[in-house]
């Protein structure tokens, strides 16, 4: 009977050792730092061109706390400075947005929404940071306003109008912006305008009701659509237009639920190209226009 327990005490020991070696075995083959992976990684633009790439991890659970007690935050992040600079602050009580600091509180870096900025020795080093897209591929041009509150990406050879003003909806309704204009070169030989031909970011402040109807004179054309794309809630409408040979096209995407209420406009300026003529020029791509808005409204991120 002795010889039979230990037989079975034998068998259940050398289970074990075979389900321990299987387990660091599955464990060693998984990628390095797998339980140490950011749950998101941001990239910011500061004023004065600085640059920030911020890694957030998330932490261990927080301990338990008694009622009315403040959770202490077990988070971290990893900066990445554009002046050279890597390092990893920890995660601490915040009353607004969530801020991480050296043990010594002599670096502080502070994120709320999509925006940020830090403090080295009560001194704001890298301030208005705003969260910018990742670059989808054909990007690579950065426009960004902690004032505005918004960057969004663009093209090579656009050009920025930061003064422009809608103004066709009449006296009274002036509509502000920022208009990014295609480069010339993208419309020469072509019927379409060069030089007026281009998205826009718009604000209406003070609206009740973000929509499309706000900055396009609909006409008879009935409502806006609704429609989500890029998992953002759009009010959409398009106008169009025509006079002297011009043909003019405009499509608003207002984004939903935003006070001031932002839209992006596109404008597509074009010429009949009947008026030309044969072979002189050709008809200008569409849709690879609207595709390359699409790319740049999709990039567009708001802050605070």
């Amino acid at each position: 009977m002795q010889k039979k327990y230990i037989f079975i005490i034998i068998i259940i020991a050398f289970g074990a050792v075979v389900w321990a070696w299987m387990f660091f075995q599955k464990k060693s083959s998984l990628p390095a730092n797998v339980e140490n992976q950011p749950i998101s990684q941001v990239d910011y633009l500061c004023d004065g061109g600085k640059t920030i790439n911020a890694k957030y991890y998330k932490g261990p659970e927080a301990p338990t706390v008694q009622p009315g007690e403040m959770p202490t935050p077990t988070g971290s992040v990893e900066i990445f400075l554009s002046d050279g600079r890597q390092l990893s602050l920890a995660q601490t009580i915040s009353g607004s947005g969530i801020r991480y600091a050296t043990s010594n509180e002599a670096i502080i870096f502070w994120s709320k929404g999509n925006s940020a900025f830090i403090m080295e020795n009560d001194m704001q080093t890298y301030s208005s940071c705003v969260a910018v897209a990742l670059d989808p591929g054909n990007l690579p041009q950065v426009y960004a306003s902690s004032t505005l509150g918004f960057s969004i990406r663009y093209p090579l050879g656009y050009t920025i109008d930061t003064s422009y003003v809608y103004q066709e909806l009449g006296p009274g309704k002036d509509i502000n912006g920022v208009k990014f204009i295609i480069p010339v070169e993208m419309a020469t030989g072509t019927n379409l305008s060069g030089f007026d031909t281009g998205i826009s970011v718009e604000t209406i402040p003070n609206s009740v009701d973000c929509n499309a109807s706000l900055f396009l004179d609909l006409g008879n054309s009935g409502a806006p659509a609704e429609t989500i794309d890029n998992d953002v809630q759009y009010s959409v409408a398009t106008s169009t237009g025509a006079g002297a040979g011009n043909f003019y096209e405009e499509t608003v995407w207002a984004i939903r639920d935003t006070n001031p209420c932002v839209a992006v406009r596109y404008f597509i300026h074009s010429t009949n190209i009947d008026n030309y003529p044969e072979g002189a020029v050709k008809e200008f791509n569409h849709q690879a226009l609207i595709d390359q808005f699409d790319a740049v409204r999709k990039s567009l991120v708001l802050s605070p």
